[in-house]
């Protein structure tokens, strides 16, 4: 059996490096100081040819000195989201450490996410480019590009030049900016500065997922709640949801629908969503709708909205009444 002289530190360590892949090994050379650095880099180069025995020597050394020191907790949540950070990007990094430690992420740059563009630009469009810089780079790529589009023509260089010097982030710098957010979304929208969930989001949530979701899940909400199904319900009955009617249903909506609303709701669908209705009509009559509908100005999308909702309601009390079935096809939700 051939015997080894034990392995020193620095052997031990040049050993496990080599046993990583390229970027792995680099990243940790790049935590050493200069002296340890060359040390390291000196013993790799001296070790010659590595026999299995070394290898194993190696490990087993890293194993012993883990049974002695263990590895402290100090600023580990810290540690761990710079190292996802740093392998899936920023923007993924935070969004991952939220669910990996939900408190480790601050809770205003967090709700910030949730407000739009417009409104985050009004949060922070007389902060100093620093401070905008920071929060870019706390947002999701599209909406940090959006309020950099919105910011003046001074301002936007530079906060694009910190962005691109930037590097770590202290976490006093992450607090500081959490309470400015905290302080701008409380003086606009309160101190509830956002309102999440809502009968529409768990209806969009359903009409997304797959049809038995929806039919499992509303007849047990049903009987605990009984008005709140009945509200989820009524958000699941879309404009969209009417283009799936065949042509016998469609037609029994269209004799009911007023005209000028047909005409507004229509206006804000491209050819092929509004075919459907075209085709439960005579030609005369749809050429007639064709006609009003260029003849239109542009609308308000709130105009359009309304005029849709009206048709929906009707649609809705036509399938109450048995006339019509909208949904699913074994009946279900209407």
């Amino acid at each position: 059996m051939t015997s080894y002289s034990p392995l020193t530190t620095a052997e031990c360590a040049a050993v496990f490096l080599m046993l990583l892949e390229d970027q792995e090994a680099a990243g940790l050379l790049g935590q050493l100081q200069p002296d340890e650095l060359q040390l390291v880099g000196t013993t790799m180069c001296a070790l010659g040819e590595i026999a299995p025995g070394k290898v194993a020597d190696a490990i087993a050394g890293f194993v012993a000195e883990a049974e002695i020191e263990g590895l402290p907790l100090d600023d580990r949540q810290q540690r761990v989201s710079a190292l996802i950070s740093q392998a899936v990007g920023p923007v993924k990094g935070e969004s991952l450490m939220q669910r990996i430690a939900p408190d480790a992420m601050p809770r205003s740059i967090e709700i910030a996410r949730w407000l739009s563009p417009a409104i985050l630009f009004s949060l922070i469009e007389e902060e100093q480019p620093q401070v905008i810089a920071i929060l870019l780079l706390m947002l999701e790529a599209e909406t940090a590009a959006q309020i950099l589009a919105s910011l003046g023509e001074e301002v936007r260089p530079r906060v694009v030049e910190r962005i691109a010097r930037m590097g770590q982030i202290s976490s006093d710098t992450v607090s500081m900016l959490d309470q400015l957010l905290a302080e701008r979304i409380a003086n606009r929208f309160g101190t509830a500065a956002l309102t999440l969930g809502g009968a529409r989001e768990a209806a969009n949530l359903i009409n997304l997922a797959a049809p038995d979701v929806g039919q499992q899940v509303l007849p047990a909400i049903e009987k605990r709640d009984a008005d709140l199904a009945r509200a989820i319900e009524a958000e699941m009955f879309t404009f969209e949801m009417l283009l799936e009617l065949d042509a016998k249903d469609m037609a029994r909506l269209l004799r009911d629908v007023d005209n000028q609303h047909l005409v507004t709701a229509l206006k804000g669908l491209d050819e092929e969503g509004q075919e459907p209705f075209f085709a439960a009509m005579s030609s005369r009559a749809a050429d007639g709708v064709r006609d009003e509908i260029e003849l239109l100005p542009k609308l308000r999308r709130s105009d359009v909205t309304d005029a849709q909702k009206t048709i929906i309601d009707l649609a809705r009390k036509l399938a109450d009444d048995g006339e019509i079935s909208i949904g699913a096809s074994d009946g279900e939700f209407v």
